[in-house]
């Protein structure tokens, strides 16, 4: 009861002011219901409530840096004692490990050639981004162009999006000194052997000769490919092939025609050592 009386003799309290323009004398008004004396009030309720929710935001903020600052010191802490304490103890106990391989007679991986990646653009007459899911045969071509090299080679191979002459290609090209320039991914398809395009690899080989014979250069650089794509693939000598091999073009031409010269090739293939 008496609260309501307080409360209500609050509410009857009268304001004074300096009226305007009649300095010096004091007025009295009533501001009970006052629009402006419950706007003061609820915004200093509001201010009161900021405030306690900053002070809240700040305490937290200030515990969770402490609890960082406390892990980040134990943690310190438990790397000095294991660094000092622990991890001397057994560096001194545990033996040291040989760093040769537990198979000694496991025979050494061939080291990729040097290849030179100049990819075609994506087109339909020379690289149609066809998917090349499993490799079963590597097959051996000439360019049937002699004395060109593998850059002009490989810009036949580009042009034929422009001329649309035919549809060809190969993912890799040996020049007659010996350079490999890859044209295609080895998981998409070449346009080489028209049958066997979605399973086999095709390798292009330039010459000098009008006999198609290979450059010792261009010998070399091939016999090293093919031993790394045969290892890289898992396949034997036997999954080497020309392009004779499969429909009968004389290609590679000297290869085709002195049968004695391939199977030596397919011998230093076997006996390729890095």
């Amino acid at each position: 009861m008496q609260s309501n009386v307080r409360r209500k003799d609050r509410d009857l309290e009268l304001l004074e002011f300096d009226a305007p323009g009649n300095a010096g004398s004091a007025q009295t008004i009533d501001i009970i219901g006052s629009p402006r004396y419950k706007n003061t009030d609820r915004e200093y309720i509001a201010e009161r409530r900021r405030a306690r929710r900053r002070r809240a935001y700040f305490y937290r903020a200030l515990a969770f840096v402490m609890l960082v600052s406390v892990i980040v010191l134990a943690c310190f802490v438990s790397g000095y004692i294991y660094k000092f304490f622990i991890k001397e103890n057994v560096q001194d106990t545990v033996p040291v490990i040989n760093s040769q391989p537990i198979n000694e007679a496991e025979e050494p991986k061939i080291a990729a050639p040097e290849i030179e990646v100049d990819l075609l653009e994506i087109n339909e007459y020379s690289r149609p981004a066809t998917r090349l899911n499993k490799i079963k045969n590597i097959f051996v071509h000439y360019t049937a162009n002699p004395e060109t090299s593998a850059k002009q080679n490989r810009s036949y191979f580009a042009n034929l999006e422009e001329t649309h002459e035919r549809s060809a290609s190969a993912h890799y090209i040996i020049g007659y000194e010996g350079e490999i320039i890859q044209c295609i991914p080895l998981d998409e398809q070449a346009y080489a052997v028209m049958t066997r395009n979605d399973d086999s690899i095709s390798i292009e080989c330039c010459y000098l000769d009008e006999d198609g014979r290979f450059t010792q250069e261009t010998y070399d650089s091939l016999v090293h490919l093919l031993a790394w794509l045969r290892q890289e693939y898992d396949l034997e000598s036997e999954d080497i092939l020309r392009h004779y091999d499969c429909g009968g073009k004389l290609c590679p031409l000297y290869y085709v025609e002195h049968e004695d010269a391939w199977t030596k090739l397919l011998r230093d293939v076997e006996r390729y050592e890095d």
